[in-house]
């Protein structure tokens, strides 16, 4: 069976909170999950001025150490609490070089004018 690490959706429109869980890849997003190892809740409190997560770093290491894969959002979360490294190899790759991309020609500017055979009056 294969885990996945993922977040769950919970809750009301504009009052959502996140359930870190490790679930079966094959199932929906908010199927009943093996273990619930968080949860974030995006909404900051009266006074507060950053966001948290509670997590069970300890059983989240034990399904990254048995082979669940986690997803973009959660390793991102992951290696900004520090569970993860930045280079670890279920981290992210980085961005491609963006100099290789063909770029679209640039847009005349008013005056010029936009057609190769532009007439002159």
């Amino acid at each position: 069976m294969a885990v996945r690490l993922r977040m769950a959706v919970h809750g009301v429109r504009n009052n959502r909170i996140f359930h870190l869980v490790a679930v079966n890849q094959r199932q929906r997003r908010n199927a009943k999950p093996i273990e619930l190892l968080g949860v974030y809740n995006p909404r900051l409190k009266p006074g507060e001025s950053t966001k948290t997560i509670e997590w069970s770093v300890q059983r989240i290491k034990y399904w990254l150490k048995v082979g669940a894969t986690p997803s973009k959002t959660v390793t991102k979360l992951l290696q900004m609490g520090g569970v993860l490294r930045p280079d670890h190899t279920l981290a992210p790759e980085a961005p491609k070089d963006q100099a290789s991309k063909t770029s679209p020609p640039p847009l005349p500017e008013a005056g010029e004018p936009t057609s190769p055979q532009a007439v002159a009056s």
